[in-house]
């Protein structure tokens, strides 16, 4: 199901978990190797290509939904700036929202843009999982800094989050972040 609205999304059932992130840090990837799937997610060379919040049913209470990325769309700003204001409707109101994951490129981590979305989810109260994306392209000393630096940068975060490193291509982290899907949902369900 898609929703170009907060309020054209289906009645809030069970729990959801966003997936956020710049237009091509890539989400549209990790969804797929998250659900082992090819094209549950559609991929492009052309950042921009999720314009709608598209929720993923994994059962009949868990959804996954897959927000519109920020920056580099090649979009009118009138569009922009509607996906920001459906995208803060989402995250500040929406109860069943759970938690969310942050993509960023391992290369380019913590830009302005995924500040602002760390804002967003701090005034949401909104647990954050942090995934470093194309983990593959950069050598392992690089991860390990990059994660280093990363740890650092974010202990004055005042909700609960964690971070690690995804190589979709390679389904490398693939597994750590299943789990920490399973630990929002055990979390949720136990309450």
């Amino acid at each position: 199901m898609s929703g170009a609205y907060v309020k054209s999304l289906p009645r809030e059932k069970g729990m959801e978990i966003a997936f956020a992130g710049r237009s091509n840090a890539g989400k549209s990837s990790a969804l797929n190797a998250l659900a082992n799937r090819k094209n549950l997610a559609k991929t492009s060379s052309v950042p921009g290509k999720t314009q709608h919040i598209n929720m993923f049913r994994i059962q009949d209470d868990l959804h996954i939904a897959d927000l519109p990325g920020y920056g580099y769309a090649k979009v009118p700003a009138r569009e922009k700036k509607r996906w920001e204001q459906e995208m803060t409707e989402y995250i500040l109101n929406r109860e069943s929202l759970a938690g969310i994951v942050l993509l960023m490129d391992i290369r380019h981590p913590l830009t302005e843009l995924d500040r602002a979305m760390l804002d967003l989810a701090v005034a949401g109260d909104r647990e954050v999982h942090i995934v470093l994306s194309k983990a593959d392209k950069v050598k392992t000393g690089i991860r390990k800094k990059t994660l280093s630096e990363m740890n650092k940068a974010l202990r004055g975060l005042t909700v609960p989050w964690s971070i690690q490193t995804l190589s979709a291509t390679k389904k490398e982290g693939v597994k750590e972040l299943q789990d920490q899907i399973c630990f929002w949902y055990d979390q949720e369900t136990e309450e």
